[in-house]
Formats: structure tokens, sequence, C-alpha cells
């Protein structure tokens, strides 16, 4: 087995559990320490025990690269690959087959922690027909949002990167900010430029009522913006603790989606299971499109598709009207509609 992969392995399981970021960057770094070494190398350095003594290997690290270059599954991955066999989540086993990708992810070129071409390739280990790279826009400077100039590069690495990945595309795109009066936090020539523009608020969440719902309708009307990004901008747990759902006429808001044919989205990230039941069952009798994303920051978390399928289901969502169970080419008919 290939060491770097079983490190890489590794850290993803690990991730899909939701383990300590400290647990996950250990095999992260140590995957990254050995990426430019040759295997030979690789196996040289363990022969006479130099790897222990490389910056960002430690003892578990260690086992685990030794253990893979003699041919076998490392323990540890073995015994997370056990773990990890069910699905994350209860119920929506059936839409989950379905859906053939996802909308809305993150790089380290924002405020995610891996490079673009491994939350590439790990989609398309999982199965993608199709991933969306969807970093942030420049506005969200504590994401490290993309300036127009990084973003006209991003694209150039998306479309070199296309041309070696094998049986799954990634889609270029943005998670783009709303401002506050309603536009979009990047110039339209570039947003015209993309396939996929998830809109989202990230700033005065607790804004008044009138004022949000205003907001929001303008940036669905908006002819870019292809999916509006977990609408309540709630948390519900995890790490940076709760907040409460942004207020706002969601009749008004969801109405204009289904008008402009903009996909609501069901958040997939455990913190935030945005929107709530009550806002799903709503889009849904006014007959909105959905996109279930993952806003995924690392590969693990590409399988949190499992928990938004189950809330799908539990709310008795047509799949046809989820557009991440369409096949890439009616999906690029819609995102140029």
């Amino acid at each position: 087995m290939d060491p770097v992969e079983a490190l890489r392995e590794t850290a993803f399981w690990l991730e899909r559990e939701r383990a300590s970021s400290y647990r996950v960057e250990a095999f992260r770094k140590a995957a990254a320490a050995l990426s430019d070494l040759s295997p030979e190398e690789v196996a040289e350095r363990a022969g006479s025990g130099a790897l222990a003594r490389m910056k960002g290997l430690g003892p578990r690290t260690v086992t685990v690269v030794e253990q893979a270059l003699a041919d076998e599954v490392p323990a540890y991955l073995a015994d997370l690959r056990e773990r990890n066999t069910e699905s994350l989540a209860e119920g929506g086993g059936e839409l989950r087959a379905l859906l053939r990708g996802d909308l809305h992810s993150h790089s380290d070129w924002s405020d995610g922690g891996s490079p673009i071409e491994e939350m590439a390739r790990a989609a398309a280990w999982r199965g993608r027909e199709y991933q969306a790279l969807t970093d942030h826009s420049p506005r969200l400077t504590i994401a490290n949002g993309l300036s127009r100039e990084r973003l006209e590069v991003q694209l150039e690495v998306v479309d070199e990167l296309n041309d070696r990945l094998d049986g799954m595309t990634l889609l270029t795109g943005i998670e783009v900010d709303i401002h506050l009066d309603g536009t979009l936090d990047q110039d339209d020539d570039l947003l015209g430029r993309l396939d996929v523009v998830v809109a989202s608020v990230h700033s005065k969440l607790a804004m008044d009522a009138p004022s949000m719902t205003r907001r929001m309708v303008a940036a669905v009307s908006n002819p870019h913006t292809d999916v509006l990004g977990h609408c309540t901008g709630r948390l519900v747990e995890g790490g940076r603790g709760t907040r409460r759902q942004s207020q706002f006429d969601a009749e008004q808001v969801f109405r204009a989606c289904a008008d402009h044919q903009v996909a609501v989205e069901i958040n997939s990230r455990p913190e935030r299971q945005d929107p709530p039941d009550e806002l799903i069952d709503l889009a849904n009798e006014l007959g909105c499109l959905f996109a279930i994303n993952t806003d995924a920051h690392a590969p693990g978390q590409l399988d949190f598709l499992d928990h938004g399928a189950a809330r799908a289901a539990a709310r008795g969502i047509d799949p046809d009207r989820i557009v991440t169970t369409w096949p890439l080419e009616r999906l690029r008919t819609w995102l140029t509609r």
C-alpha cells in the first residue's frame, strides 16, 4: 500500500468521524512531508530509522508508513475503515444513492484545509460525478476570500486539473458573500464565467427582518445566483458554539427562489442543519428546487451528504427537484438557464 495514500485515507476517515483537527492534521502533515519523496526514498528512510527524525512525522504516523511499506493495510487504518462502514445518518439511503454531486465545497485557497487536487480526488474516490469548488469571495477576509486575480488563477488550475481527472468533473464556482444591499461580492463578468454561484449571507446576521428579506430577495433575483446557501446562518452545535437563525420573510425569499429557479441549499454540515425543517417544508410547498450540499472544508467532510439526504428524505422532497441528483448534462442546462 502506498504510504502517502494510507496517511491521507486515515485523515479522511478521521475527518468523517469529526475527530479533533489536531489528530487529523498529524496525518495530513505526515502525508505532505513524504509526498515529494519517491517510494524508494521513503522505504530507505524507514529502513534506516530516519523517518522518526523527519519534521511532521510522529510515532503513530511512522507506524502507518512502515506497515504500508510492508504491503499491509495499517492496523490503525483498518480499524477506521471498519468503524466507518455505515452511513453517517439514519434514513435517506435511497435518496443518498441518487445524489451525483455537490455544489458547495472549499479548498485551502480560502478557509478549507486541503489543496484543490486533494479535494477533487477525494470526491472522485467517493463516487461523485461532479464537485463544485466554491471558495469564498473577497469581502470575507477572515476566510481568506479570493480576489478577482486569485479567482482567475484558480480557474486555470481547475481547467488543468480537469484534463487529468478520470470520471469526475470539477466545476468552477464561488460562495459569494451577499452585501447589505443584496449585491454580490464579485465582478459580474467574472461571476458569468463560473459554473456555479452559491450566494450566502455571512455578515450582519441579526439585522432586522425586513432589511434581511430585501437583501436576500435581491441576491436571489441576481441572474448569476444558482444556489442560496445556508439561508438562516444558524449554528446548532459544534466548536464555534451556537447561533440563532436570521429573521426574514421566508415566504418572500422562497417565492423569489422559485421564480428565478434558484436552488435552496440543504446544508449537510451537522453544526448547521440549515434550513430548519419548517423552512424546508415551506420551500417545498412553494415549489423550490433544492441542492443537497456538504459545504465541505476537508476531504472527509464530503461524506456529510448522508446528513442532508436523511433530512431531505424525511421532509418528503421529490428527488427530481433536487438538482444534485441530476446528471451533469442536465445540471449544466439549469446552470446556464
